[in-house]
């Protein structure tokens, strides 16, 4: 079963398709082998205010490559905006809705990948830039996000980590400034019927 969430970003919107609950697609199976849970299937905030950070320039062509795409939030902002988009994330789902969600919005599709932080592929290529929305969640996550973004973002690019605090970001800012990034932080609010959050952006630049 799916719903149909509507998202604006300033003056831009999308109808963004969704699995209708996230706990339906819980595999006891998926959990044992790797802790797996389907998170990719909700709207979080930091997701919310990276589309809009992105949404706000044009990118003329350039590449962007987002981890962990969900739904397809950010990728659409970053189309829209004109960057060839690879979308990655985890689960096959996430990339169908990601595409299905492009087509639906703009007739045309990212280019998309399956991936793994703990075995990231070598064959990516680099980015001008790579996005990411609320990836800081495990402990083991800033190592595996920060040797993610020192293979992909070319000399010159940049990156857009946003995130709500979560239990991993003071460990990725260290290690991202350890492989010779200087990091900028830019913080948002988030303001949604009971939900209030600052969202930071970590800027990142080679």
């Amino acid at each position: 079963m799916t719903s149909v969430d509507a998202v604006e970003l300033g003056n831009l919107a999308f109808d963004l398709m969704r699995p209708r609950s996230a706990e339906d697609l819980i595999s006891e199976a998926d959990f044992d082998r790797d802790e797996r849970l389907p998170y990719w299937a909700d709207l979080w905030p930091s997701g919310l205010i990276l589309a809009a950070r992105i949404a706000e320039e044009r990118a003329s062509g350039r590449r962007l490559l987002e981890l962990g795409c969900g739904v397809g939030l950010v990728t659409l902002a970053a189309m829209h905006a004109g960057w060839r988009v690879v979308a990655t994330d985890y689960y096959e789902d996430a990339l169908r809705f990601t595409r299905a969600n492009a087509w639906r919005a703009l007739h045309r599709e990212p280019a998309a990948r399956l991936v793994d932080w703990r075995a990231f592929p070598s064959d990516l290529g680099t980015f001008d830039r790579v996005a990411a929305a609320d990836v800081l969640y495990e402990r083991p996550y800033a190592a595996l996000v920060a040797n993610a973004l020192a293979v992909t973002v070319a000399p010159g690019g940049d990156a857009l980590i946003a995130d709500p605090g979560r239990v991993a970001a003071g460990a990725f800012v260290e290690a991202c400034e350890a492989l010779g990034f200087t990091v900028a932080r830019d913080t948002r609010p988030f303001e949604a019927g009971a939900i209030r959050q600052q969202i930071t952006i970590y800027a990142l630049r080679r």
